[in-house]
């Protein structure tokens, strides 16, 4: 009975850590352990991580808090992995070794290819074949990119020698010692290169950015048995059974199943998803979308708003700044002041995302006065978090018609109470935050879980969520429009910047 399965282990690889977290069947964290890695930035608006500080520190977590837990690998019924998406690996399939650092989600030295996409005409095959914009941020212009400049990878990529992955595949593949070349329909989504209405790698993209089709992964659903870790891991072979992009995992982790179901997740970035059931919603107004998860032999979609610095602004002004020394010293600052005196930071350090798509928008701050303070610049830029999330709700609620009802929240801004309510105020429905935060994590565990019966369905799985705190509406009509407004108008400063001819 020791032996017997009774937890499952979440594989959490985000864009500065990786987290290694162990779930009980009530959906609770029995125990985490986690470690940064090093960003590298070698130019302006390029970002790499090194894959082997990726795998390094992922499968480090992993044995920890077995470790530091005293939980047997007998006792785990299953794995499952989540991942920062979009963020893209070629290595060589005889040896493992990445040819170079992977070139990450927030990357934009992309962007002249997707300017040329556009002109020869490509945005509205893209969008019909894979839900998504043409944008930087995607992982097909990238391993153009890594085949485009460095000496004879192509040649190599055609002769079957290199593999590409997103983060889970990398994982995948190295956990299983290389039995295992695969990813699942949500990270193929965000690709630019999988067509979700026939689920399969298009030919007809892959032939205009010049990409083998050879060194793709299957394609496979986010609830399945992959195959077993390799047993010099951990002792013994443990089924990996789940994977879902970290945005895919938090809304199943939400328990979001029912269509006109949404969450936002406040990380690095923030991202809000709608499931939209069986069929996919095409966008209008600057969404994507994309592939929820694939389970039990169907498809769930997603309208998705993606935007590319929440979290990572509190992180800048602690980091790049240093006008505070910690991320929990935003809360009272914010709440010590009335407003921020007409003062709005747009943080668009790597361009905008939805629903503007801008890559050569930059960052700035707008309304500047004498009296500006430190209090007003951390509020505007907790501001500047509900803003972006309220632009894509807008666009969310023209694309597919329902109207948002409320807004479960998880990541880590969500501990600050002060922002939770702003967000309300700003969408005018309530935010709810869970009992369990780790959503993303939690949605990878559920995912697997299912795969091997330690869950034996949906119902099963919506009965552990617990809501912690409902944050409900009280600012004015008036004055919500009114700041609102004041958003719009420094967003438009911030658009073009960084074009030559601007």
């Amino acid at each position: 009975m020791a032996d017997s399965p009774q937890y499952v282990l979440a594989l959490d690889q985000g864009t500065t850590s990786s987290r290694a977290i162990l779930f009980d069947h009530s959906g609770r964290v029995a125990a985490v352990t986690g470690q940064e890695y090093p960003q590298i930035y070698p130019q302006p608006g390029w970002v790499e991580h090194d894959p082997e500080a990726i795998w390094g520190s992922q499968i480090a977590c992993a044995q920890s808090v077995l470790q530091t837990s005293g939980v047997r690998p007998q006792q785990i019924a299953a794995i499952g992995i989540t991942n920062q998406r979009e963020t893209t690996i070629l290595w060589e399939k005889a040896t493992g070794k990445p040819v170079m650092n992977a070139i990450v989600w927030q990357d934009r030295r992309t962007a002249p290819l997707c300017d040329a996409l556009r002109a020869e005409g490509w945005e509205a095959p893209i969008r019909a074949k894979t839900g998504l914009v043409i944008d930087a941020y995607f992982s097909g212009t990238k391993i153009a990119w890594m085949l485009d400049n460095l000496p004879s990878l192509r040649e190599r990529a055609e002769r079957g020698e290199i593999l590409f992955g997103t983060v889970d595949c990398w994982l995948l593949w190295r956990l299983t010692a290389g039995r295992v070349h695969a990813t699942d329909y949500s990270n193929a989504s965000r690709t630019m290169l999988f067509n979700i209405h026939t689920l399969a790698w298009d030919d007809e993209l892959l032939a205009r950015l010049r990409i083998p089709r050879v060194i793709l992964p299957a394609v496979r659903p986010s609830s399945e048995v992959y195959g077993t870790t390799d047993e010099q891991l951990f002792g013994v072979a443990i089924p990996v059974a789940g994977d879902a992009g970290d945005q895919q995992a938090a809304t199943f982790g939400q328990a979001c199943f029912t269509p006109g179901m949404a969450k936002n997740t406040y990380g690095t970035g923030g991202f809000l998803l709608l499931n939209t059931g069986e069929s996919p919603v095409s966008s209008q107004s600057g969404l994507l979308t994309t592939i929820g998860w694939g389970l039990g032999g169907k498809i769930t979609y997603c309208l998705e708003g993606s935007i590319f610095i929440s979290g990572a602004a509190v992180q800048w002004l602690r980091d790049g700044l240093g006008i505070i020394a910690q991320a929990s010293e935003t809360e009272a600052l914010a709440a010590s002041i009335h407003d921020t005196g007409g003062v709005y930071l747009v943080p668009a350090f790597v361009g905008l995302g939805a629903p503007y798509w801008d890559p050569y928008a930059r960052g700035v701050i707008v309304g500047l006065t004498r009296g500006t303070g430190r209090a007003e610049i951390v509020r505007a830029a907790l501001e500047a978090a509900a803003y972006q999330t309220r632009d894509v709700a807008h666009a969310m609620e023209k694309d597919s018609g329902i109207t948002l009802q409320e807004l479960r929240v998880d990541g880590g801004m969500v501990s600050n109470n002060w922002l939770l309510q702003f967000q309300a105020d700003m969408l005018d429905v309530p935010v709810q935050r869970p009992v369990v935060a780790e959503t993303t994590a939690l949605g990878a565990a559920y995912l697997a879980g299912l795969a091997v019966g330690f869950w034996s369905g949906l119902d099963d799985i919506s009965r552990n969520w617990a809501m912690d705190r409902a944050f409900t509406p009280t600012l004015v009509a008036e004055t919500r429009a009114r700041l609102y407004h004041g958003w719009q108008r420094a967003v438009e400063r911030a658009r073009g910047w960084a074009r030559d001819d601007a």
